[in-house]
């Protein structure tokens, strides 16, 4: 008799390994499907984890059971904390991680996670019985009978490499790609398109001259990702800062006829924010040099990542132009950069839980949303996981505002839009940023997690005991007098008061002066967020009063029935991009391109006349 599984899973990456994971928390009989099961987390691109606006992501995915913080906590090799010069609300973590040792501890969780198992097959169609979601057939032609399944197969579906004038199918460099999904999902009438993205070439960390390059270190005091770390103790390795020349430009240019975009040879459209070496040369023409960052893939490996001349050149162009950048005379290249060019699904077709509309039981998460990165992936991925199962369990959605977490943000904007590049997100999209720090994480989406039983008890006891010890040394320093400050208007000025000036000393300078604060126990890390909560109280506020005053708007839904033409003076191009898209509430409506606030105004009006 054939096994029924809860939820199954398509595809190993990040997506794919939170997805399942939560799934299998919630308790159920989860499935995940992948190409190679020692692939799992991978990191294809860049070894590293976080970034502006991607720390706080992976600082969320943990904070709601995930399991990228504590890989990353493990296999991280260089721990920064970017945007230290300002303020709190916009500092993101990364790490630089042990590339073979990521995808180790990533198996290990996912093996070691009750209710979960892992299965090496090809998925390539779904099967639906009276309009719902009954099973998903694999290569071999076996039916893996299911009620929901989640597809994350990122690059990998309808996945072609360049390298130059040559292309192989395929999702990541010796690896099969995902050939037939593509073709299932238009089947469906899914909206389809094509993005691409790229990698650097790899050098052997041997051959570079580094008398030439600058040193970049770790953090002197790494804060870990996962809110379950106490300390890092682990030694950090030094990545190194290189640059391009003239001459390497030169070469670029020469030689753009051979570049498979640039030729013609590739239909998708690469991330903005991550261009390739040939973009970089072409759109900024007046500069003369562009950084390089060579970042070790493994302690004691011999291979660096060079992050910033992504390139898709024949590999000899490659050792020429390579050969032309700072300390890198006689590098060798282990293995030469390449584009990927893959299959999406317009994300528009999605519903907040990341359910596609009109297929009950199907959820796509990841670079086939259309998004770029492994923090976007991983984010979606566990929405996606929690929701599946919680449909199986017959509970309510679980879905984040843009109040509440970057992750609302992301998906918020994806549901909204129809991308023509990789979408990537940084702090400038979250416009509540000011209430969702990184270090808040675990405040603000824990209790969520715990109430959809994706918590365990050992983690919760574990968050309890922060929040209170950071509720005690909150009260104390409210309630302790600052003796340096002055007598301002028969008032004296407590260490809250001292602790929200920039120049008031600081955490360390609390610990030093109270005693009973250092009795608290608080980490350094937790210092710091008390300190933070202190210094952005009067903006927190503000933010709080804006967002009840718009919550009304947020709820306010749009009826998938409802008629845009019907709107008296709604302007053609407000109707056309609200018929397009259908957002969901008015909240989402108001973010669209294409509709001002005059628009929103008269839908307000009918909807009122409406209901």
């Amino acid at each position: 008799m054939a096994i029924s599984w809860n939820v199954v899973v398509v595809g190993g990456g990040h997506a794919g390994c939170e997805a399942a994971a939560a799934s299998a928390r919630l308790g159920m009989r989860t499935l995940l499907l992948t190409l190679d099961p020692n692939a799992v987390g991978r990191l294809s691109c860049n070894p590293a984890i976080g970034g502006i606006g991607k720390g706080q992501l992976a600082r969320e995915v943990d904070a709601l059971g995930g399991l990228m913080g504590r890989v990353t906590d493990v296999a991280g090799i260089q721990f920064r904390m970017l945007n230290t010069r300002k303020g709190k609300a916009v500092q993101s973590p990364r790490a630089q991680c042990d590339r073979p040792r990521y995808e180790k501890e990533m198996h290990a969780c996912l093996t070691a996670q009750d209710h979960l198992e892992i299965k090496q097959c090809e998925a390539v169609q779904l099967r639906w019985k009276d309009g719902v979601l009954c099973g998903v057939v694999l290569a071999s032609g076996e039916t893996i009978s299911t009620q929901s399944a989640i597809l994350t197969t990122g690059t990998f579906t309808e996945g072609v490499l360049h390298l130059g004038m040559e292309q192989t199918q395929g999702g990541r460099r010796g690896e099969e790609g995902a050939a037939f999904l593509g073709e299932a999902l238009r089947d469906l009438g899914l909206p389809t398109g094509r993005m691409k993205t790229g990698t650097p070439p790899r050098l052997l960390a041997d051959s570079v001259d580094y008398s030439q390059l600058e040193e970049q270190p770790g953090d002197e005091n790494p804060v870990p990702f996962s809110f379950l770390t106490d300390t890092l103790n682990q030694e950090q390795v030094v990545c190194w800062s290189s640059a391009t020349t003239e001459e390497t430009h030169r070469i670029v240019k020469e030689n753009l006829s051979q570049a498979p975009m640039y030729a013609g040879r590739i239909e998708g459209k690469g991330p903005r924010y991550c261009p390739s070496l040939e973009d970089k040369v072409v759109r900024f023409a007046d500069r003369d040099s562009h950084n390089i960052f060579l970042e070790p893939e493994s302690v004691g490996g011999n291979l660096l990542y060079a992050n910033g001349i992504s390139t898709s050149l024949p590999a000899d162009v490659q050792e020429r132009f390579v050969k032309t950048c700072l300390g890198l005379k006689n590098a060798v290249i282990a293995q030469p950069g390449y584009a990927v060019e893959y299959t999406f699904v317009s994300p528009r077709v999605l519903l907040p839980t990341l359910e596609v509309k009109g297929f009950p039981g199907l959820y796509l998460a990841g670079q086939i949303c259309g998004t770029s990165g492994y923090e976007e992936a991983a984010a979606q991925g566990i929405m996606a996981g929690y929701n599946a199962a919680l449909k199986q369990l017959k509970k309510d959605d679980f879905v984040l505002g843009r109040h509440e977490g970057y992750i609302g943000v992301l998906i918020d904007d994806l549901i909204v839009s129809d991308p023509q590049e990789p979408y990537r997100m940084f702090t400038s999209r979250a416009e509540h940023r000011l209430l969702l720090r990184h270090d808040n994480a675990d405040v603000r989406l824990t209790p969520r997690a715990r109430a959809l039983g994706g918590i365990s008890e050992a983690r919760w006891a574990r968050f309890t005991a922060k929040k209170n010890r950071m509720a005690e040394a909150t009260q104390i320093l409210k309630q302790t007098l600052d003796s340096d400050s002055r007598q301002d208007e028969g008032k004296r000025r407590t260490w809250a008061d001292r602790l929200r000036r920039p120049d008031g000393g600081g955490w360390k300078a609390a610990v030093e002066a109270i005693s009973s604060l250092r009795a608290c126990g608080l980490s350094l890390a937790e210092g710091a967020s008390v300190e933070a909560d202190f210094q952005y109280a009067g903006y927190a506020r503000r933010q709080e009063n804006w967002i009840s005053r718009g919550a009304e708007r947020e709820k306010s839904t749009l009826p998938d029935c409802f008629s845009f033409e019907t709107v008296t003076g709604l302007r053609a191009e407000a109707v056309q991009v609200l018929s397009e898209v259908r957002p969901p509430t008015l909240g989402s409506a108001s973010r669209l391109a294409g509709v001002t606030p005059a628009d929103l105004a008269l839908l307000e009006i009918a909807l009122a006349r409406r209901s």
